[in-house]
């Protein structure tokens, strides 16, 4: 979705009603090759108060880079290059991230494809957020009961 898109669920997340309206943007972080911040839309429901901010495809949520950083980080790993040159190179030079960083990216894509193949059904194998970081998803989806 481009950056400073209009789109807005109109149902809440949290309470179901269709009550949420828009509640303005805000700057968030999205270091890569190509930008460094971005402008997200933001709702709010007029019922439970809840706040509902809509990401691009490309960030994670409660990340501060894109898939794409990540990707590159990941792929530079398994060509063989060592931890602490594995970094992609980000549209700010300050801000590259630490090695630490690039293990704990490791760490989530593993355990996410192990709970992708292991246990979940076939749709869930795409190439979603959850097969990016399944912690960050379980944190913002919220599991409906399957129809009888």
């Amino acid at each position: 979705m481009p950056e400073g898109s209009e789109w807005l669920p109109r149902q809440c997340p949290g309470c179901g009603q269709v009550a949420v309206i828009g509640h303005g943007r805000r700057r968030r972080q999205a270091h890569g090759s190509e930008q460094s911040w971005i402008r997200v839309r933001r709702g709010i429901c007029k019922q439970c108060g809840r706040s509902v901010t809509v990401l691009p495809a490309g960030s994670l949520p409660y990340g501060h880079y894109t898939v794409h950083t990540r990707r590159q980080a990941l792929a530079a790993l398994e060509e063989g290059a060592p931890l602490e040159q594995a970094a992609p190179p980000c549209r700010d030079p300050n801000r590259l991230p630490d090695p630490a960083t690039l293990r704990r990216w490791v760490h989530r894509r593993l355990e996410s494809l192990w709970c992708c193949l292991a246990r979940a059904p076939a749709i869930f194998r795409r190439p979603t957020i959850l097969a990016w970081d399944w912690r960050a998803a379980a944190r913002i989806l919220m599991l409906e009961p399957s129809p009888a």
